[in-house]
């Protein structure tokens, strides 16, 4: 009997996507999984049939029950923690009023939530006869699962994800000294290909035996969630997902950005335009905008190529080079209709760096892209700078070439409100139906992942993947571009230098827009063979239950 150690949500990306995945396809191929998590809204997964609350005093509380929808079932187990959540990158969390990055966190703090988790997790390991546990991220889950080891003798894995490695391992000496005391403890660490191998070996290369440890075991994506369309059939797509979302509670309403636009003007400073951005009235980010169907309605679904971005939206994640890139891109494809679909702090900047292209306001894009970093808080630390640094080199490069002219009139001649939706916040319940209807999906981070899930759900829809081309980016490029024909996987290819990246994907997106209806079958068809999340998670079951 296993347990996963994860101590977030299911809903989003990365490492929650991961363990959503995971459990969910273990369940559908009839085995029970214990999952420790902060998940809050359990009744939203089909898989998980009882979650049960523990307090701090030892009393457990079983908070949902039902009778398991598969073969097998998902009981969830949620830790009292308090009103604080240690978090990697700062994000607003249900139910916890206080949100601390790890580097923030005292060490008293930190303690205090593992002995919580730990205490929760021993009792789990006696009760329902656990046999091997499997921690995501190289702290903090992996101490917790450490010390139970050390009480109770079960072993236990560890998945390592970016984000902890990046935001607190790589940070913080003391984070460090943890990694490395579980990783020695731990008797396997799965990891997402060669690209976060090497990161580990860098990072934790004290750890005794380290290479003896690793086994891979590449990303995945549940393809029955998604389903190629023809540009016919993207309306009904879209009507789908609005019938899907006419129930949802909604996050951003249409009079807040209304104020802010209203107010810029191209001779704004930093201080200025800092304090304009932060006026903005309080709301859930993690729901859709209230109009996002009015939005996409208007889209001519028929006719108009379609570019989607999903993700987070803060620097990191790229999407600041996209909308850079959109005057010379629509110059060439004025129908183009760019999706933003996601939520975070660098939002209203990019509304912002919108209006001035569009208005043609030179001098306020300039102080968006030098300070773009310091606008949206930061989100990742302090030591990256303040500029939005691939438009920087881009906007140089333009203005090198003497075309700097030709860049602000595409701008004025064909940004418009239109061009651009953003939709806010959406679950992969809305996705399934997005995903199909774009005809190429961007993914231009600026940090190395080990292998964005976005991507492969994009492959899965048949929407033509363009990613930044390096870690595990890259391998997920190389794995596709080998069924295509020669030369048109390099349509999926940006270039990860700096001063390139901005050009790639203003050469790059146009050709990709058309190669999604070209390959649309090829792309699922490799996504169903080499990456659906059956195989994946019958891997990570069989090591753990051979530990």
């Amino acid at each position: 009997m296993i347990c996963i150690l994860h101590g977030y949500l299911l809903e989003g990306s990365g490492s929650n996507l991961w363990t959503r995945s995971i459990v969910e396809s273990l369940c559908r191929q009839g085995e029970t999984v214990h999952l420790m998590a902060q998940e809050n809204h359990p009744e939203r997964y089909e898989f998980i049939s009882e979650a049960r609350f523990y307090r701090p005093d030892g009393t457990v509380e079983t908070r949902f029950r039902r009778a398991p929808s598969t073969s097998g079932c998902c009981i969830l187990h949620q830790p009292d923690l308090g009103d604080t959540l240690p978090v990697y990158v700062w994000d607003k969390y249900e139910e916890f009023p206080r949100v601390v990055p790890l580097v923030d966190l005292p060490d008293d703090e930190v303690e205090e939530y593992v002995q919580r988790n730990t205490r929760a997790l021993l009792r789990i390991v006696k009760e329902q006869g656990i046999t091997a546990i499997h921690a995501n991220h190289a702290v903090l889950m992996s101490v917790v699962a450490q010390r139970v080891k050390a009480a109770t003798g079960v072993p236990f894995s560890i998945m390592p994800h970016g984000s902890a490695l990046e935001f607190a391992v790589k940070r913080q000496k003391r984070y460090h000294t943890m990694a490395v005391s579980a990783f020695t403890d731990a008797s396997l660490v799965f990891v997402h290909g060669d690209e976060m191998r090497q990161r580990v070996r860098t990072i934790l290369g004290d750890v005794p035996g380290l290479e003896d440890k690793f086994m891979d075991l590449h990303l995945g994506v549940d393809t029955s969630q998604f389903q190629p369309v023809p540009r016919s059939g993207r309306r009904e797509m879209a009507a789908r997902m609005a019938a899907v979302l006419a129930d949802t509670p909604r996050g951003r309403q249409p009079g807040h950005s209304e104020p802010m636009l209203a107010r810029l003007r191209g001779g704004m400073g930093h201080d200025e335009l800092r304090e304009l951005l932060a006026e903005e009235p309080a709301y859930d980010g993690k729901a859709p905008d209230a109009e996002v169907e009015a939005r996409l309605d208007a889209i001519h679904w028929e006719s108009d190529p379609t570019l989607l971005f999903v993700g987070r939206l803060i620097s990191t994640k790229g999407i600041q080079g996209v909308v850079a890139a959109l005057p010379f891109i629509l110059r060439e494809r004025p129908e183009m209709r760019l999706i933003i679909v996601g939520h975070g702090p660098l939002r209203r900047p990019l509304e912002a760096l919108l209006w001035a292209l569009e208005h043609g306001e030179r001098e306020l894009v300039q102080t968006i892209v030098a300070w773009g970093r310091d606008l949206e808080g930061a989100p990742e630390g302090e030591s990256e700078g303040a500029e939005l640094t691939q438009v920087a080199r881009f906007l140089e490069q333009v203005e090198a070439r003497g075309e700097l002219d030709a860049y602000y009139q595409a701008a004025r001649d064909h940004v418009r409100p239109d061009r651009v939706i953003f939709t806010g916040y959406l679950t992969h319940r809305e996705l399934a139906f997005l995903f199909p209807c774009c005809d190429a999906a961007v993914f231009p981070s600026v940090v190395k992942e080990a292998g964005p899930l976005v991507f492969l759900e994009a492959l899965a829809a048949g929407s033509f993947p363009l990613g930044t081309y390096f870690a595990g980016m890259k391998a997920s490029i190389d794995a596709v571009a080998d069924s295509l024909p020669a030369g048109d996987g390099d349509a999926m290819k940006l270039d990860p230098a700096t001063e390139r990246t901005v050009a790639d994907i203003v050469r790059r997106v146009p050709a990709a827009l058309d190669m999604g209806e070209k390959h649309k079958e090829t792309l699922y068809r490799v996504a169903r063979e080499r990456f659906d999340w059956t195989s994946v998670a019958r891997t990570l079951h069989q090591e753990l239950n051979e530990l």
